[in-house]
């Protein structure tokens, strides 16, 4: 397994200058902004070239979720979503973090009263994940189906819920991320559950039980590293926390530290 990080305000802005930084700091991948990528796309190839540096996926930079309740919305983010992965098979990305949607609505904040059925909410993201499947198998790209808290997405929670529409539609090009803060919300076992749907998950996303970075809450990186190892995982781990401490750099370079002596 490797690690990789999303893309942190401490970090270098000039993009060249980032990918050194990055490279240099150990890690071996970088999970970019799809908007960042699609608009600075020969910047990145160039940034690649020179440090050796790959992008692993995309990861946001569209506007308009799959399950969106606009369906003007809906359609705009699914055609910047293909322009995304367009990008990716240029830099050879394996593909792009989707979620049904993201601070959309939630069934346990009020008003706690949907503006759409839960069948239509169903139909919405089948027919993105239909549209996305064509995408991502005519751009060699994988469509990362994420589960996200209850507080953040009323339709997809569980790596079950994510399973249940990938069997559903028969899709081959969209497969599981597995978030471990939202995991540790939702699943009954964080182990447990990435054993139970070993033969989908293709990426992970890394931060503790708080959303800070690993090593500074109470989740066992260890524990659930030995069973991906077990199961066979050879994919990314990438960094997608907040990070806590007077020197933010510091804190992230020591998590690092934390992540590689969890792996063992």
């Amino acid at each position: 397994m490797k690690i990789g990080t999303q893309d942190q305000p401490f970090f270098p802005r000039d993009l060249k200058e980032k990918f050194f930084f990055l490279k240099e700091a150990g890690f071996e991948g970088f999970e970019i902004d799809g908007k960042l990528l699609v608009d600075h796309l020969e910047e990145v190839k160039d940034a690649i070239r020179e440090t050796g540096l790959p992008i692993t996926t995309a990861c946001g930079g569209y506007m308009g979720w799959i399950g969106d309740f606009n369906e003007e919305r809906r359609l705009n983010g699914l055609a910047e979503i293909r322009k995304i992965l367009e990008a990716l098979q240029e830099v050879g990305g394996s593909g792009i973090v989707v979620p049904a949607a993201w601070g959309m609505f939630t069934y346990r904040l009020p008003p706690m009263d949907a503006p759409r059925s839960r069948e239509a909410d169903r139909k919405a993201v089948n027919d993105s994940l239909l549209y996305l499947e064509t995408v991502a198998r005519e751009t060699g790209t994988t469509i990362f189906l994420e589960p996200l808290n209850r507080y953040q997405d009323h339709m997809i929670n569980t790596l079950a819920d994510a399973r249940s529409y990938i069997e559903e539609n028969e899709l081959n090009n969209v497969k599981i991320i597995a978030d471990f803060y939202h995991m540790n919300i939702e699943e009954d076992g964080i182990s447990e559950a990435l054993h139970l749907n070993r033969d989908l998950i293709r990426h992970i996303h890394l931060a503790d039980n708080h959303r800070f970075q690993p090593g500074s809450g109470s989740l066992d990186f260890s524990r659930h590293f030995n069973q991906l190892k077990k199961d066979g995982y050879d994919g990314f781990l990438t960094l997608e926390c907040r990070v806590r401490g007077n020197d933010p750099q510091a804190e992230y370079m020591k998590a690092l530290h934390y992540l590689r002596q969890s792996l063992g």
